[in-house]
Formats: C-alpha cells, structure tokens, sequence
C-alpha cells in the first residue's frame, strides 16, 4: 500500500496543471457540503455544551393560558397538536414547583433581555443580558476561566450587585484585559461589579446556536434593572407578579427518572399555581375592573409539559430547518457535478496511460493490482482535496443563514469531511479504474492510434449531460430566488422609504419615567431638527417593517361583543406629524396635532384602509368610537383614516392598524425616523452627537437607514439568492470545464480522423460545426433532463418564491441561455482548434 501512495504521488506530481484542477475542484465540493454540514451539526445535532445535556429538561405550558396578564417568550417553540406553547413562567409559580420537586436533582430559571444599558468609563452602549438564579452557572457545570461565575449567595436582596461577563464581550470591550474582573460598571443606573469571565464555548441555554449574552446577572437584581415592572403605575416588582410569564425553567432529571414522572409531579402544581396567580390578581382590582369581560372570561389554563432540554429552551424553526434541507440537496447536487467532472479527467488521463497500463498487465500485473493503483490516487486527489476543502468549508459557512457563521468546526465536522472526501474518491474513481483496466494487454498494445470509442465515449459524454443537467437546477433555483429577492424590492411599502434613518432609544432603563421620556424626546427631536441635512423628524413605536409588532383588540361601541380573533387590530403609538414626516397619505378625516398628544387630551385614533374594511364595512368610521374591551368601547374616537402601508411583512397585505399619539399613555421606548434631505447614512454621526447632547447615558440601538431595516425583512431570500447563485456559477463553470476538457480530448484523439476529413475537402468550417454540433447534442441531452428535475425540484421551493411561479418561463428561458451561451463558448474552442489541423500532419499523427 505505501508503495501504490508512494507511486500515486510521483504520477500526480508530473502532472501539477491537471492535479491542482482536480484539487480545486474537489475541494470546492467537499467544503461547500462540509460548510452545510456544520451548520446541521450546530443547529440539529449538536448539544448544549454543557454537563451531562442528556439528563436536563425544559418545562413547557401548552394549550390556552388565561392566567398570563403579561407574557414574554424569547424564541421559537414548535406548537403542539395545533395547540399554544410557551417556555415562560411567573417567578412565583418558580418557587412552587421548587418546593414541591421530588424528581429532579434541581431546578434553574432565567430570562434574557436584549437591551441593558452599560456605561464604562463614562461611555454607554446597548448589551445583551441575562438573569439567571443563583444556581444557574453551577446546575450547568460552567465554571469562569477568569475569576469566577455567579454563586447562590449572588442571589440575595441584600447581596452585592455582581455580574459575569461572556467572552465575547471581554475580547471587544476590555481587550482581554485581566484587570476587568473587579471593575464596577453602570448597568441600568445601576453599579454592578464584574466578578468573572464566561468561558468561550457557552452561550447560554437558549439553542445550540446562540450568541452568548454579553453580562449575566442573578435574578435578585431583576427590579433593578428593569425598575418599571410590567402593568400600570404601581404594579408589583416583577419576582412579585404572579400573572407576569416571563421566566424560563429547566431542570436535571434524577438517575432513572423521565420526563413523564417530573410532569406527574408537578403538574398539579403548576395548574394550582397559575390559577392562584390570577385569582390573587383579580382580588386586587377595584370591583369594576374584576368583573369585566375580559377578567370574566379567564378560565382557560395550560398544561405542564417537561420535555429534553439537552438541544436548549426553544425548537428550531421551520425556515430554519427547511433552508438546511434546500442548502443540503443543492450542495449535494454540487458535489454530484464535481465527482463526474473529476471522473471524466481521470477517464481521459486513464485513457492517456493506457500504453503504461497495457505493458504493466503484459508483465504480469493482475487488474485488481492496477485497479488498486489507480483508486490510491483517486483517494490521494480526494483527501488532499478534502483538507483543502475544510478551509473553504470555514470561510463558506459565513455566508450561510441564522447562526451558522458561528457553528464551530468541532470534531463531528471533521470527521464527515474526510469521511465524505473518502466516498468521494471511490465514486469518481471506480468508473474510470475499471474502464481503464479493462482491455486485455495485447488489445491495449495493439490499439495504437485508434480513437476512443463505444463504451468509454458513452460514458465521458454521459457524465456531461449530467453535470448539464444538474447545472440547469442550480441555475434556475438561482434565478428564481434571485427574481424574488428583485419583487421584494419592488413591493410598493405605502410610504417613502428613501432618505430615511432610524434608531431606538430606551431611557427608561436609566429610571426615566413617563413624563422625563417625553421631555427627553421633545429635546432630542429638535435637537435632530437643527441637524444639516435633517428634513423632518417624527416618532413611533413599533417602527415600520422592524420585526416588532404591537396588537390590541377592537370592540366597536353599540355592537354585541363576540370574543375572537376578528377583534384584533395592530398597534402602532406616533408623533404627530408621523404621517406627513413618513410620506402616508391621509385618506380622510384629520391627522394628529400636538393638542392630542397629551394624557389630558380626549382619546383619538386614526385607522388604515384595511381596519375601516374590517370593523366598519359599507360605514363610515369617522366619529365612531371603540375600546379595548366592551366596557371601554366608547374610550376612542376615530378620527381619520390613512393610506394601508406594510407593517412587518412585505408578502402579506397590510393588516388593520390603528396609529395613536404616543403622548397619549404611559410613554415608554420609542424608535425615532429621521427623514434627510442627503444621503442618510451620512447624517448618522451628526445624530449620535445630537443625542449624546441630550444625555450622554442614553444609547442609540439598532440604527440603520429604512431601506436597510426593508432588506432585513427579506434577509433569508437574499442568502437563497447569494446561496444559489454562488453554487450556480460553480456547477457552471465546472459543467463548461468538463464540457471543454472532453471535447479538447476528443479532438486529440481524433486528429486522424479530422486529417482525413479535411484531406478529402471537407472545409474547416464544416469541421467546426461537426464539433460544435455533437457538443450541443450533449448539452440539448442534459437541458432536457435538467429542465424536468427543475421543474419539480421548484415546487419544494415555491413557498419561498414572491412574485412568480417555480416554472416561471422567463426565468428558465434565460438560464437556458446563459447554459447554451457557455457551452457553445466551452466546445467552440476545441472545435476551433480542430478546424485548424494540417491534413498532412494529421495523416502522420499517431
């Protein structure tokens, strides 16, 4: 064996040209599905890195929750049976089930939060954080690589403020700096000392792919940083409310116990504690308000469901899981076109050897021998390939969707490359080794200079028409998506989304309340007026097309109430001058003054085309009041009616949305749309000064230009597009070489028989045309086969497709085009070359 690796390298190391071909080749196909791999492993197989994941669990609440006045969930959760599924309980309803555990070891319970606000050396920036229970880094077997992580004594009322930061947020924001562990920095207003560094490879419970919240803190400190509990004025502190579901749960299972037995357990527990819950919370409303129909109507309650934790608290989604599959079939594809493309140059290199192979057979070497021989090298191209292939594979996965970019390459990834890059090798060798070794020694010997044919032909030109045919479905899937992501921009929005910036601020976590937040946004907003550049500058919450949504219900005073919901409408809280700032045009009525935007003023709404279709059909809404509910019906007056605009989906028609004065209810975190007279990113500086002008200890978030936040609407068909687009040209481009590669092949094996064609008057054009034109049949072949397999291949993607069908006939005709275009390009210049023969050189060729 070591003398066949041996052997194989030299043969290989004469031809460097031809092996670093194969080796690109290979490579671009072993790393494109190794990239997808790792993106499957992270998302699908991988579990949590954590102590033993096998044995954790996570509780779930499904089915209808009546007993919830405020939910928070964090992510995504499979439902179940068409039922309601949530992964949030109330603090006390945490207690309870601890109390009452007899099948678990322990138990945690956290919640993340997206925005705190950090200032360190008197500069602040928006974090990610997380509450976790005393217990939390201890009951994961998570221990800090500097200092040391959050302990149960951390998890007092009267304990020190501390917080661990992850890794992450250690290397951007100190440097790596030792000297981080014992600072004290602002987190919400409040001073919290930095006590330990998270080691790199966690990043939390949520999912196997997550980004790590850059400081954690125990759950004591909740009230602390969030001092505005959820409800009105007054409420409970948030580890006091009973009827708050904000807060994760998971435990480890003891040796031998199942999910089943925990939910036997606790389950009585969990319904008691949740109907307490509401039952303390109606018991603590004026009579008035406890017996509305609202609060009349709570009677449904979920059930516990305690399922595996060991792939975190939230299931993966179904886009998510169905892009893997479509980015898995597609490189899969690629790899196919790679293994024919390498088949037909070890076909032809084989083919070049066979003077070598003859003499080797007539010496007495078995076929099995040379058939051994030639695989050595096809594994030595495939595993030499596939090392390269590893290196695209990591740079690849960035441009991969979700958080594949931060899959790791662990020891599972590696392990399927080069188990890949071995079946490889055997698929693209095996064919052309047994073709090779297939004629006896005095055939070989006696062939002399006759041309390749029957069977060996057939199958060189059989690997073309499917490297053509698997191109075509690349290429076409790439101009579908590509088209879709054109439509999607396309999509009249109802409003001008040109020379718009936007950001979020939340003073709320510096301890502003409702009537310091107005103020302060007043001041920002005309410090943004006096910007250079700056038109006008409006409010609202939640912006446009941003992914957050905001919804109420809309009983119509006088009409018989009906539960359900056809009573839902969309929320969105506003500036005055919205509306004439966003460029949405008024259908009727009148827009907001500043006198409305008061909580003294009378309560006013304005309502779009699709809510005055929904709620008032064939009547006029102007004047007509609603509520929330049927005792508050008559609380708002509808006083215009505006143009429909998208909400937050571009592919679905606007939803009924109803817009009003901010000013109106408790003011809480606003995003601000500055409309600009020049380029908008431009303007961003002179903005973030204004503010920092404001106050220094409020930070800008997610600031970006309106086209910007669109784009993101559609982020998972533009990484289709790029996906395929990429892969497309690559199967391309390996299609044309395999095409090029065999038709140079059978010009030189063929330059006898050209000679002699040309020496009894046949013209050089008519030899061009004789090889364009096999080439072409070869390539119609693979068109053929390629144009049904992309038909059918469209329908698994046509959910994802907007604006046209999966055999959109434009779409096809072009890429069938653009195939033929390259193909004719591909075999014109072989053809070209044999046009070119000298007759009398060619009747001396062997």
């Amino acid at each position: 064996m070591l003398q066949d690796l041996r052997y194989g390298a030299r043969v290989l190391w004469q031809r460097p040209a031809w092996t670093v071909l194969v080796l690109l080749s290979v490579a671009l196909g072993i790393g494109a599905n190794t990239a997808v791999f790792s993106a499957t492993n992270a998302v699908l197989i991988r579990k949590l890195p954590v102590a033993d994941p096998d044995s954790l669990v996570r509780f779930r609440a499904v089915g209808r929750n009546d007993m919830a006045t405020d939910r928070n969930d964090y992510g995504n959760n499979a439902p179940e049976n068409s039922a309601e599924v949530s992964a949030t309980f109330p603090y006390p309803m945490f207690e309870a089930l601890r109390k009452a555990n007899e099948t678990l070891s322990d138990l945690i319970a956290g919640a993340p939060s997206s925005t705190v606000n950090v200032v360190i050396d008197g500069r602040a920036e928006i974090a990610t954080g997380y509450v976790a229970s005393g217990n939390y880094h201890q009951f994961l077997g998570i221990a800090a690589i500097r200092g040391r992580a959050i302990r149960p004594d951390d998890d007092r009322a009267d304990a020190t403020a501390v917080a661990v930061i992850s890794h992450a947020f250690w290397t951007r924001r100190f440097g790596r700096d030792e000297a981080a562990v014992g600072r004290v920095v602002q987190a919400n207003n409040t001073p919290v000392t930095i006590v330990g560094v998270l080691p790199q490879e966690f990043t939390g419970i949520q999912r196997t792919v997550a980004n790590s919240p850059d400081l954690s803190f125990p759950l004591s400190l909740v009230s602390r940083l969030n001092p505005q509990p959820p409800g009105p004025p007054g409420s409970l502190p948030l580890l006091r409310q009973p009827t708050a579901w904000w807060l994760q749960i998971m435990g480890r299972v003891k040796p031998g116990v199942t999910p089943q037995q925990v939910e036997a357990n606790l389950g009585g527990v969990f319904q008691q504690a949740a109907r307490d819950g509401m039952n303390s919370f109606l018991s603590a409303l004026p009579a008035s308000e406890r017996d509305t129909t609202e609060n009349r109507d709570r009677t449904g309650i979920p059930q516990l469901r305690v399922t595996s934790g060991a792939h975190g608290i939230y299931d993966n989604s179904a886009s998510e899981v169905r892009s893997i599959a479509i980015l898995s079939a597609v490189v899969a594809l690629i790899l196919l076109i790679v293994c024919a493309n390498v088949a037909n140059l070890l076909l032809a290199r084989a083919t070049t050897r066979r003077h070598e192979i003859s003499v080797r057979l007539s010496l007495g070497g078995t076929r099995w021998r040379l058939m051994r021989q030639l695989l050595t090298e096809s594994l030595l191209l495939s595993l030499f390939g596939g090392g390269l292939g590893i290196i695209v594979a990591y740079w690849g996965k960035e441009l991969l969707p979700g958080g594949a970019a931060t899959a790791p390459v662990d020891w599972r990834v590696l392990t399927f490359a080069w188990a890949l890059s071995v079946v490889t090798g055997l698929v693209f060798g095996i064919a052309p080794a047994v073709r090779a070794t297939g004629d006896t020694a005095s055939a070989a010997l006696k062939e002399g200079g006759r041309t390749i044919v029957g069977s060996r032909a057939l199958l060189g030109k059989s690997l073309v028409v499917v490297q053509v045919a698997v191109s075509l479905v690349v290429l076409v899937g790439a101009g579908l998506f590509l088209r879709t992501v054109d439509n999607l921009r396309r999509v009249d929005v109802g409003f001008d989304p040109q020379h718009l910036v936007l950001f979020r601020v939340n003073p709320q976590l510096n301890r502003y309340d409702s009537t310091r937040s107005a103020a302060l946004y007043e001041q920002i907003r005309q410090r943004l007026q006096s910007v250079p550049g700056v038109r006008a500058v409006t409010l609202s919450n939640p912006p446009l097309l941003s992914g957050s949504v905001s919804g109420t219900t809309f009983i119509v005073q006088g009409r018989p109430y009906q539960p359900g919901p056809h009573n839902d409408i969309h929320r969105v809280r506003i500036a005055p001058n919205f509306f004439e700032a966003m460029g949405i045009p008024l259908v009727a009525g009148r827009a907001f003054s500043d006198r409305d935007n008061t909580t003294a003023a009378p309560k006013v709404a304005i309502i779009n085309e699709a809510a005055a279709r929904n709620f008032f059909p064939g009547e006029d809404p102007l004047g007509r009041r609603f509520g929330g509910n049927p005792e508050t019906s008559s609380q708002i007056e509808v006083v215009g009616i505006v143009r429909n605009v998208k909400y937050n989906d571009l592919r679905a028609d606007a939803p009924p949305t109803m817009y009003v004065p901010y000013g109106q209810g408790n003011v809480g975190p606003m995003a601000f749309e500055v409309r600009t007279a020049i380029d908008p990113a431009g303007t961003i500086p002179a903005i973030r000064e204004a503010v920092r002008q404001a106050d220094p200890n409020v930070p800008l978030m997610a600031v970006s230009t309106q086209i910007d936040q669109i784009e993101r609407r559609f982020a998972q068909e533009r990484i289709f597009a790029r996906a395929y687009l990429l892969f497309g040209a690559l199967a391309l481009l390996v299609a044309a070489i395999g095409l090029f590669g065999l038709m140079s092949y059978s010009v030189t094996r063929r330059t006898n028989e050209i000679g002699i064609r040309m020496a009894l008057g046949a013209e050089r054009a008519a030899v061009t045309r004789m090889i364009v034109g096999e080439s072409l049949v070869m390539v119609a072949f693979g068109l053929a086969i390629g144009l049904g397999s992309a038909l059918a291949a469209g329908r698994l993607v046509a959910t994802l497709l907007f604006g046209l069908a999966p055999y959109d006939p434009a779409t096809i005709a072009l890429v069938m085009a653009v195939m033929v275009g390259t193909s004719w390009i591909a075999c014109y210049l072989p053809a070209r070359r044999a046009a070119r023969i000298d007759p009398m050189l060619a009747l001396r060729y062997e």
